[in-house]
């Protein structure tokens, strides 16, 4: 007979702090527990949110499975458009651009990957660039959009997709969500963290207002000022302002202008950093992400004014932060989610899926109330591996720059570079390989995109590219030019695909 089990399960759960990463949390496990764990989530009003992260990657819709979200609500209630990628401009140097996109370059075919077929093709003359090979960066060209659909050898299974959308609405619309799920919400400033003397887990929050919120396992999810992870247990924090030395942003909304709602977001390489643009259906976002030893607070400002596509529509506000984690973001019967955990500038939008992944591993790996430590430890591995991944990618933008030399552009050429991005671009330059882990958030077509865009280019590819019909590489590579510019043209723009998608 087995022996006989202690009830010793999580009933209730604490979430400290609201805002996106909050309320992401808060609904996903009031939908995923069913009912079975009370969820209550501790937010004041009085506390500003961040609320300036207002786009997103395909890895959304995991999250949005999960909770059961309705897309055509969704839509209405946020404000959202759709995004195909993102545009660089300036990256490489002043007027270059280059497209990241969403999806793949040509359909999955049977064999060596698709980009070392174009690769052969290109060493033997043939003139096809990669972005015609990008359904997605064709549509964003043309401000069309379309969702993935068709059979693997269809054109149009090559596309993916995400949204941008206003993060506050966004907030507020999984608020209702997840109370209609079971969660409560309390209103109030946290006062105090209670711990237990020999274990060190907390044991209750205090408000203000004298409100004790006990629980077997909390969260926190507030943000930069980490109460919880940072104050209450004391868990240190790996700056990694060496390789990724913006530490302000500036972000103000405009009126719709300039090319409109298109279907990407679009980063610009400034003097001191970057500028984001981000279109949504009533408005559209703005942002300077710049480094303060280069540029101070009120020339940012005044320089993103500058640079808007239309009249702004509120005070510029500026926010400041530092790239980097959080050594152990579970600690104890603690998990940190969404900035309190870490962060990775806004340059490839993965803030959200940043929270979302907390919340897979976190359910993945839900504890009893011992919160046995090898849980912990496992998902302290498997975050860092999320960061440290998405760490390098991001690096690579700022280091692979030939035509630009201000200051913050010349110490991003001169630092030394992590191991793992320097062996990551050198395989490729000999080989063409892309050497990636199964989990890794950034596949192929991603690193595809930004090492030919910062013209990082291969050198070789694989052998077994010549494998067989020495002229296939040339006509399957022509074939899925053709089908990309074939299509294009039939697919919808992007404000009717978005009006049809809201009915």
């Amino acid at each position: 007979m087995p022996p006989c089990l202690t009830d010793n399960r999580v009933r209730r759960v604490v979430i400290l702090g609201g805002g996106t990463a909050g309320w992401m949390t808060g609904v996903a496990l009031a939908r995923a527990l069913s009912g079975a764990v009370a969820v209550t989530l501790l937010e004041s009003e009085e506390i500003g949110t961040v609320g300036v992260g207002e786009a997103t990657i395909p890895t959304i819709h995991w999250f949005n499975e999960l909770i059961g979200l309705d897309e055509a609500a969704f839509l209405r209630a946020t404000g959202a458009s759709f995004k195909l990628g993102i545009e660089f401009v300036g990256w490489r140097a002043p007027g270059h651009r280059y497209f990241h996109p969403f999806g793949t370059y040509g359909p999955a075919l049977p064999g060596v990957p698709f980009h070392h077929r174009w690769l052969k093709a290109c060493a033997g003359g043939l003139d096809v660039a990669l972005t015609d090979l990008s359904l997605a960066a064709r549509l964003a060209a043309e401000n069309r959009f379309a969702k993935p659909e068709g059979t693997a050898r269809s054109i149009l299974s090559t596309l993916g997709y995400a949204y941008h959308f206003d993060a506050g609405r966004y907030a507020a619309h999984l608020r209702t969500i997840a109370e209609g799920s079971g969660a409560t919400r309390v209103e109030g400033r946290l006062a105090t963290v209670e711990r237990d003397g020999e274990t060190g887990f907390v044991t209750a929050l205090t408000t203000e207002r004298g409100e004790r919120l006990a629980g077997d396992l909390f969260i926190d999810c507030s943000g930069f000022r980490a109460l919880l992870i940072g104050e209450a247990m004391g868990v240190g924090f790996e700056d990694w302002g060496e390789w990724l030395p913006c530490d302000r942003a500036v972000a103000v909304p405009c009126a719709t202008g300039g090319d409109g709602l298109t279907p990407y977001t679009r980063s610009t390489a400034r003097a001191a950093g970057w500028q984001w643009r981000i279109p949504l259906q009533h408005r559209t976002g703005n942002g300077y992400v710049y480094s303060s030893a280069h540029l101070s607070d009120d020339r940012a400002a005044a320089d993103l004014l500058a640079a808007l596509d239309g009249p702004a529509l509120a005070e510029p506000r500026t926010l400041r932060f530092r790239a980097g984690t959080r050594t152990a973001p579970w600690t104890g019967n603690t998990v940190a989610i969404g900035l309190s955990s870490g962060f990775l500038e806004p340059l490839e939008s993965t803030s959200i899926h940043l929270i979302q992944s907390g919340i897979a591993k976190l359910l993945s790996l839900f504890p009893d109330r011992d919160c046995d430590p090898a849980l912990a430890a496992r998902f302290n591995r498997l975050f860092a591996a999320d960061m440290e991944n998405i760490r390098d990618f991001l690096i690579l933008h700022y280091h692979a720059t030939t035509g630009r030399d201000e200051p913050l552009w010349r110490h991003c050429r001169s630092v030394a570079l992590p191991d793992s991005l320097v062996e990551r671009e050198e395989q490729y330059r000999r080989s063409g390989r892309l050497m990636l882990g199964a989990d890794e958030l950034f596949r192929e077509a991603s690193w595809l995109a930004v090492l030919n865009g910062q013209g990082i280019h291969a050198r070789g590819y694989s052998p077994l590219a010549d494998i067989g019909d020495p002229d296939a590489a040339a006509a399957q590579v022509r074939a899925v030019a053709d089908a990309v510019a074939r299509a294009a043209p039939t697919l919808p723009r992007h404000e009717a695909a978005l009006a049809a998608a809201m009915r």
